[in-house]
């Protein structure tokens, strides 16, 4: 049984506080350096693949290690986990700050996410254990919100800081705040755990990481490189080899990492692919978006960060009162409805076209962002009310599990459409452009316009193509969102609980009711 954590109105704030500034600290630092990236890239000379595994190794460390970490904070304590991994988090962003090589920022960037890894199942898991059961649900609420309003703060904030000052100023930061975090988490925090955990599977912990951590590096470097390739096939073998073998060897545990009969619950399950196919379509519209703004209107980065402030003004405040919602209208119903509505807001983001305005694109993410705040919330509700009050950190990781590898397929699959549909609509512009000219051109739309500028006034046509060009990708990647967040609202009505009660029923009658009773 868990171990009982009784705390003050007052305290149970501190808790809310820290942990959100902590889950702040993990998601903002995803978004923050992509921003920095070019200035990256100029300063270390690095490669185009260097910088991608620069963004991307964060994320290839955080979801192949976020499993095994949260149910290691479930058996030595949430707390104790989460300080270790924030000391490993920002020392590896100090070190960062003063790297000399791609190389090693690359290196930096796998510990920080490893770093991550042990802070972000402490912060929900945490949440639930400290916050009686009538609380739990707006306390879930605003770590939802946080976490889907963390990247934009980071990109405002690393807009920030690249006005005046250099790459480096994103790892100093991070650290600094590392720093704050630790000492708000150590002040206001209890470190929670189940005093009666089974020792860790640790054959279970290597499988899942290496499935887990395959299948996302897989996904990257086939968007990179092609599907085809040998490193990305390379990382879909060790991903079928070690799920494979996770799925062999947790179904013959009697206390396996994660009891895989848990996907079967409807209430685990829809609540985990919705938190796949929200993630998709977020991180998907991100990857885009930001650039519609950067390269269509000729935003700044900072301004591009502020222009995308308005879904985080959304996002906070609307999935505190999505409790309530669920409450009087049915926990499928508001998943179903955030779902529909990210499809309205898809479509209408598919709109856009060269000379659309920024308020075009303002009614799109509104739209888009009030979906994922009616979706988001319930789904990871729907997750940690599944699992008993001693494998919360274990339900907290499934939860991370989910977004780190929707992120990963949205960036993939909706990138790969939009490079598709702007390579076909830049097609005829380059026939007339020398080969070596045509061939920077057609790889990408910041390449087309820095060549159109070297042209002055006789690249306004080619500017002009590369921009109409750019949102033919736009639309058929917004267009695909809007098709799978539709599957994915189908499989919710269809799968999903109709109230949070019929969640804790089901859980009680797989897992047993003293599991799940409150202390």
């Amino acid at each position: 049984m868990e171990q009982v954590v009784s705390l003050t109105p007052s305290q149970r704030r501190g808790v809310l506080f820290s942990m959100c500034l902590s889950l702040v600290l993990v998601v903002a630092s995803v978004s923050s350096l992509n921003l920095a990236l070019p200035g990256l890239a100029v300063a270390l000379g690095a490669s185009s693949s260097a910088l991608t595994w620069i963004a991307d190794g964060y994320t290839v460390a955080l979801a192949a290690l976020v499993l095994p970490f949260g149910a290691l904070g479930d058996r030595v304590g949430r707390r104790n986990v989460l300080l270790a991994g924030t000391v490993l988090f920002g020392g590896a962003a100090a070190v960062a700050s003063f790297a000399g090589s791609a190389e090693l920022v690359i290196a930096c960037r796998v510990v920080m996410g490893a770093g991550a890894a042990m802070i972000m199942p402490g912060t929900l898991s945490t949440i639930t254990a400290a916050f009686p059961h009538d609380e739990r649900p707006r306390a879930v609420a605003v770590w939802s919100g946080f976490a889907g309003a963390g990247g934009i703060l980071g990109m405002l904030l690393s807009g920030g800081l690249l006005e005046w000052f250099s790459w480096s100023s994103t790892f100093v930061t991070t650290a600094v705040l590392s720093v704050v975090s630790f000492a708000a988490a150590l002040l206001l925090t209890p470190n929670t755990a189940d005093p009666e955990g089974h020792p860790l599977d640790v054959v279970g912990a290597v499988l899942s990481g290496a499935g887990i951590g395959g299948l996302v590096f897989g996904i990257i470097e086939g968007a990179d490189k092609g599907w085809t390739s040998a490193v990305s096939v390379g990382g879909f073998t060790v991903a079928v080899v070690g799920l494979a073998g996770f799925v062999w060897w947790s179904l013959r545990r009697e206390h396996p990492l994660l009891d895989l009969r848990l996907f079967a619950l409807r209430g685990f399950g829809t609540g985990a692919a919705a938190i796949v196919i929200q993630f998709l379509l977020m991180f998907g519209f991100f990857l885009v978006g930001l650039q519609f703004l950067l390269l269509v209107l000729g935003y700044s980065a900072l301004h591009a960060a502020v222009a995308l402030l308005p879904i985080a003004l959304v996002v906070l405040p609307l999935s505190t009162v999505t409790p309530q919602l669920v409450d009087r209208f049915g926990i499928r119903a508001v998943m179903t409805a955030g779902m529909v509505t990210m499809v309205a807001g898809l479509l209408l983001l598919g709109q856009l076209d060269a000379g659309s305005s920024y308020w075009a694109f303002f009614v799109g993410l509104l739209v888009f962002g009030t979906g994922t705040s009616l979706g988001s919330t319930p789904a990871t509700t729907a997750i940690v009310t599944s699992l008993p009050p001693a494998q919360q950190g274990v339900a907290s990781a499934v939860n991370d599990v989910a977004r780190e590898v929707g992120a990963a397929v949205g960036i993939a699959i909706l990138g790969s459409l939009f490079n598709q549909g702007y390579r076909s609509g830049i097609a005829d512009a380059v026939a007339g452009l020398p080969p070596d000219v045509g061939r920077v051109v057609g790889e990408s739309p910041a390449a087309g316009l820095a060549v159109a500028e070297r042209l002055g006034a006789g690249g306004a046509g080619l500017a002009d193509a590369v921009r109409s060009a750019f949102t033919d990708g736009l639309s058929s990647a917004m267009v695909a969102g809007a098709v799978i967040a539709a599957l994915g609202a189908a499989f919710i009505l269809w799968r999903a609980p109709r109230r949070p009660i019929d969640i804790e029923l089901e859980a009680m009658e797989l897992g047993g009711a003293d599991a799940f009773s409150e202390a």
